[in-house]
């Protein structure tokens, strides 16, 4: 008696963890066929809407290539081309009335010094500008009489500075500028750009909206020189012009006619 009795607690053992085994391998069938479920289910909604994105990106990516190609075959040949002949082309591609584009540069000569540090916009909202942009900018330091010291674009807490000769530089605002983003960083911009060993004469500040960081106006050490580009709306202006008075420079206008 005392035998079967012992074999029967056997049993029962060897079939609780039967059971036990049974009971995991149901549960790992169960969330292998959730996992498989869950993965096909992604690739009929996901990955659709997901290509549909890429292939999105994919063309503004070949847009805005397109874009920095032509704009480099333009400043080519600008780059050939005397400085009147420069002036009259760009002036004829961007539709800048002469009268207005002289006074622009009789407010350039204003600035100090022998040389200028540019400060950029290059968030989304300047993407249309940046097709003339350039060659604007070229033509604008060569009548002002001034030299190029550096260039530092900002767009969403990014920042770049350039220095080097002017063409080198103009080249890599074209191949490095984003022009895309929304947050107009110019109080970092203008922090890093007063950390360059070199202090120009001025800083000109050319953008299309006010900045969305703070400005501190003590830590910049030379005057700043605005220009808002466009038609831009009040705050810009006042920004703009309260930058430049604050700093000792002055509040340029360019008109498009």
């Amino acid at each position: 008696m005392r035998h079967r009795g012992k074999s029967s607690a056997s049993n029962n053992i060897y079939e609780s963890f039967s059971d036990v085994a049974l009971l995991m391998l149901a549960t790992f069938i169960f969330l292998l066929v959730t996992i498989l479920i869950t993965h096909r289910v992604a690739e009929t909604y996901q990955v659709p809407k997901l290509k549909e994105e890429l292939q999105a990106s994919n063309e503004q990516l070949d847009k805005a290539l397109k874009d920095k190609e032509r704009l480099l075959a333009e400043l080519g040949e600008l780059l050939g081309m005397a400085t009147e002949t420069q002036i009259e082309q760009v002036l004829k591609s961007v539709g800048v009335g002469k009268k207005d584009f002289e006074l622009f540069i009789d407010g350039l000569k204003k600035i100090p010094g022998k040389d200028i540090h540019l400060i950029i916009d290059a968030t989304g909202s300047m993407h249309g500008v940046a097709t003339f942009l350039v060659p604007v900018l070229r033509v604008m330091v060569v009548k002002s009489g001034k030299e190029l010291s550096a260039i530092t674009w900002f767009s969403d807490g990014d920042t770049d500075t350039y220095q080097g000769t002017m063409g080198a530089m103009f080249d890599q605002l074209l191949q490095g500028a984003p022009f895309v983003g929304n947050n107009e960083t110019i109080g970092q911009a203008l922090t890093k750009a007063a950390k360059l060993p070199h202090l120009p004469g001025a800083y000109v500040l050319i953008g299309d909206e006010p900045s969305d960081d703070r400005i501190h106006y003590s830590d910049i050490p030379r005057p700043v020189f605005t220009l808002p580009l466009g038609l831009s709306d009040p705050n810009t202006t006042r920004e703009y012009s309260q930058l430049a008075e604050k700093t000792g420079g002055l509040m340029l206008h360019l008109q498009f006619k």
